[in-house]
């Protein structure tokens, strides 16, 4: 049986491949598990300080299975939403608490779920073919996976209102000038490599402060100044005690190129 969800350690870096692509990665029930756990067992993984989420085949992904959903809207007492808060839900908060950089290599169609993962990556990389839908209205459906919250993040609010209420395509030009894409390649073979390039990059970094920078900015994006001075202190108060703080500030004194280990 085909792996849903294919996983390579290389070095530092964790290549997450959504691997259904005969369904252009559509999220089943064994995907989005997948998914779900893995990421779990990442989190405290120490071994991997970057990750890059991939879609096999031409797509990123199509988002959820609707061949599956239509099975479980007929079939009789069942919640054919209770994937949100199974799934989506606990999906969405790791990947946007994730204490370590993410890069999507958004190659082709991103679509509802697929679309909302990508955008709750830190960086996302496109190409030529590179397109964003957000379907969910053509469903009849409002936004799930967290887009609600990270589209007026990424675009504004009334952008995000058009995304989504339109449901219309975002071209990767579009989506490049919009922002939601952070590097758009030339080629479209050269997006997954890009992606781990750039994760490589940040997988040599200082990986507490990469999440330390992830938490600050989540709680400035919801609270007051006070609120984001407190997360600032604190941040500090935990890279300042780090053997990458230490070790890179007496690189730069002797003029050295820093080498962070990630601790």
């Amino acid at each position: 049986m085909t792996e849903p969800l294919l996983v390579d350690h290389t070095d530092a870096v964790v290549t997450l491949t959504l691997n259904r692509p005969t369904a252009m990665n559509a999220l089943d029930v064994a995907l989005k598990e997948a998914l779900r756990d893995t990421l779990a067992a990442l989190e405290s993984d120490r071994s991997c300080r970057a990750v890059v989420l991939a879609g096999a085949g031409g797509s990123f992904s199509a988002g959820q299975d609707l061949r599956e959903h239509v099975q479980v809207l007929e079939s009789p007492g069942a919640n054919p939403l209770d994937t949100v808060r199974t799934h989506y839900n606990p999906i969405a908060a790791r990947l946007a608490n994730l204490p370590k950089p993410v890069v999507a290599a958004v190659r082709g169609m991103a679509a509802g779920a697929g679309a909302s993962l990508a955008f709750l990556a830190d960086f996302r990389v496109g190409g030529p073919k590179t397109r964003f839908l957000m379907a969910f209205a053509g469903v009849g459906l409002a936004a799930d996976t967290g887009a609600s919250w990270t589209l007026p993040r990424l675009v504004g609010h009334a952008k995000a209102v058009e995304l989504l209420m339109l449901a219309e395509p975002v071209s990767a030009d579009e989506a490049s000038r919009l922002g939601l894409l952070t590097r758009l390649v030339d080629d479209d073979e050269q997006v997954l490599p890009t992606a781990q390039e750039l994760a490589a990059r940040l997988a040599a970094g200082p990986t507490v402060a990469y999440g330390a920078i992830k938490r600050q900015l989540s709680i400035a994006d919801a609270g007051t100044l006070a609120d984001a001075l407190a997360a600032e202190a604190q941040a500090q108060s935990i890279c300042g005690a780090t053997a990458d703080h230490r070790a890179a500030t007496m690189a730069f004194v002797n003029k050295q190129k820093p080498v962070f280990e990630g601790r």
